[in-house]
């Protein structure tokens, strides 16, 4: 009988023993549930601000801040980094967003020649021989050429490439930021054809160039590709490349980055990959004048006259894995388009409009002020407008 009472008082041990680890399982299951029912309500009110936030249509803005700035007549402003290049025939400085100016520079260059490549500028004399380099810091460096000046194209680094003509031929040349003389590059339109268009990769490694030239009769353009760095120095003339393109004359070409850059011809698009050699890796056919090319290290946009329908212009827009965004349809008499992560921005000095990739325009509206440069700051749909006497900062609402 002994044994039985010990073994009945094990059982009920053992007993309130599971039943107490029950209880805790189930408290612990009832947290669980509750932690997960409060992520879930969590998740499901952030989708619906997504949600509400991507359909949000904005109809007006708000002018959070506004600082006054010297109104000077005859001077242009472009973008330069996160700072504002203001140049005209008599000079440039740059200014950071508040309006402190960071450097100036005088000069005095009839026809101004302007290339850009992130947050660096080559200013050159067109049909002159002067060359100035700057940053958004600083000045770097300025130099004379030989002869007179046709185009520049500028590289992240300081390099600079001068197209300079002489009778019979041209030179394009490769200079550091200082005029010191790195690469020399010769033609005619006998030999290779006339440089007609280059560009340089950030980088400065890379050099890019449409060659036009005539074979018996027929317009041709050569793409030729240069490398300046170790792949290139065992090549003659460090030429890794030569496409040719019959019946197609292409007047622009330019790197998005370092490993992708394309050329745009009168029927045709060429977009080229390859850091080191590069190759072609689409082609983009239209049968109407490219009326403007904008870009950026993302995206590349055509606009042409709209033809059919209410719309003044259509736009092409690829992206740089070499794929067609969309088309898209504006009025707007654009002076500048900037692309965005997902959409850009069409406007000119009175009016703007913003618009999705998805084809969907999230504002549409004028300006109280002539703007003369408008910048996207770090917030979604928030601006800075640059004004004649004036940067003001909006957040549309």
């Amino acid at each position: 009988m002994a044994e039985i009472r010990v073994y009945q008082r094990e059982k009920e041990k053992i007993q309130k023993k599971t039943d107490y680890q029950d209880k805790i399982r189930r408290h612990r299951l009832k947290g669980m549930l509750r932690i997960g029912l409060v992520l879930c309500i969590i998740g499901i009110l952030i989708a619906l601000v997504s949600v509400q936030y991507e359909n949000h249509i904005y109809t007006s803005y708000d002018t959070i801040s506004s600082l006054e700035r010297e109104n000077v007549e005859g001077t242009t402003d472009v973008r330069l980094g996160d700072s504002v290049l203001t140049y005209s025939r008599d000079g440039a400085h740059c200014t950071d967003v508040r309006g402190n100016i960071i450097w100036n520079q005088t000069y005095e260059i009839q026809d101004v020649l302007l290339d850009i490549c992130q947050d660096v500028a080559a200013i050159a004399s067109y049909n002159g021989r002067e060359v100035y380099v700057v940053s958004a810091d600083k000045v770097l460096g300025s130099f004379s050429t030989n002869f007179p000046i046709r185009s520049v194209s500028v590289a992240a680094n300081g390099r600079v490439t001068v197209v300079m003509a002489d009778t019979g031929s041209a030179y394009y040349n490769i200079y550091s930021a200082e005029g010191k003389l790195l690469f020399e590059g010769q033609a005619t339109m006998s030999g290779s054809g006339y440089p007609m268009a280059v560009s340089m990769s950030p980088n400065g490694e890379l050099l890019q160039v449409a060659y036009i030239y005539l074979d018996a009769g027929v317009q041709k353009t050569n793409i030729a590709f240069y490398n300046l760095g170790p792949v290139g120095a065992n090549i003659a003339d460090s030429l890794v490349r030569v496409q040719e393109y019959k019946d197609l004359l292409i007047p622009y070409v330019q790197f998005m980055n370092d490993e992708t850059s394309f050329a745009v011809g009168d029927n045709m698009m060429i977009m080229y990959k390859g850091d080191q050699i590069p190759v072609p890796q689409a082609q983009f056919l239209y049968n109407q004048e490219v009326k403007a090319v904008f870009y950026d290290e993302n995206y590349i946009g055509l606009v042409f006259y709209a033809e059919t329908g209410s719309s003044l212009y259509m736009m092409n827009v690829y992206n740089v894995n070499c794929e067609q965004v969309g088309t898209y349809y504006f009025n707007i008499e654009y002076t500048d388009i900037i692309f965005e992560k997902d959409s850009f921005i069409v406007y000119n000095d009175a009016e703007c409009s913003v618009m999705t990739f998805k084809n969907e325009e999230k504002y549409s509206g004028s300006f109280d002020k002539s703007v003369r440069l408008m910048l996207p700051l770090k917030t979604a749909y928030k601006y800075l407008l640059i004004t004649g006497d004036s940067l003001d900062t909006i957040q549309l609402k």
